[in-house]
């Protein structure tokens, strides 16, 4: 390969990677909606009618990729999905509003929550209560979109039962 392909090289990559059939087929960078005010995206997911689905993440972390990936992404883009999903990074001083309307950083946060390791999912509620056991790490991936699935069905559930 000479030096004058790799421009076309880089070019057809970057094309596949952000055209509309991948993602149709899921190959586009998965990204999620980082939360900056959780008091909000909860009246969000409580307008909607649905859980606020939570990813306590790590710059670092390869399971975080893969799970953004292959489950919370296409989670979030969908318009009729059962769940409203965001992002704390565990490692950042992002600067956040909690559920309460006080400011804090998405590190104190996820500390006060106990999201000690990445990456953790907690299913909260209207007023950050947590409507179903959170899921630690990325286990048994053969399995993780039943306990996904699983997990959003209970915090449903808790929902409907708060009504």
């Amino acid at each position: 390969m000479t030096s004058r392909n790799i421009p076309v090289w880089l070019g057809a990559v970057f094309w596949l990677l952000t055209s509309p059939l991948a993602t149709a087929q899921g190959v586009a960078p998965a990204a999620l909606t980082e939360s900056r005010d959780l008091a909000a995206d909860a009246r969000l997911a409580t307008a909607r009618g649905v859980p606020l689905v939570v990813l306590y993440s790590r710059d670092d972390c390869s399971w975080c990729e893969k799970l953004r990936r292959e489950h919370l992404a296409p989670l979030a883009r969908d318009p009729t999905a059962p769940a409203l999903v965001r992002e704390l990074h565990i490692d950042r001083t992002t600067l956040l509003i909690d559920f309460n309307g006080r400011r804090t950083t998405s590190a104190d946060f996820s500390r006060q929550m106990r999201a000690h390791f990445a990456p953790t999912v907690m299913f909260h509620g209207p007023d950050g209560e947590e409507l179903a056991e959170p899921i630690v790490g990325f286990r048994l991936a053969d399995f993780y979109a039943a306990y996904l699935e699983r997990a959003i069905l209970d915090s449903q559930a808790r929902l409907q039962h708060r009504k």
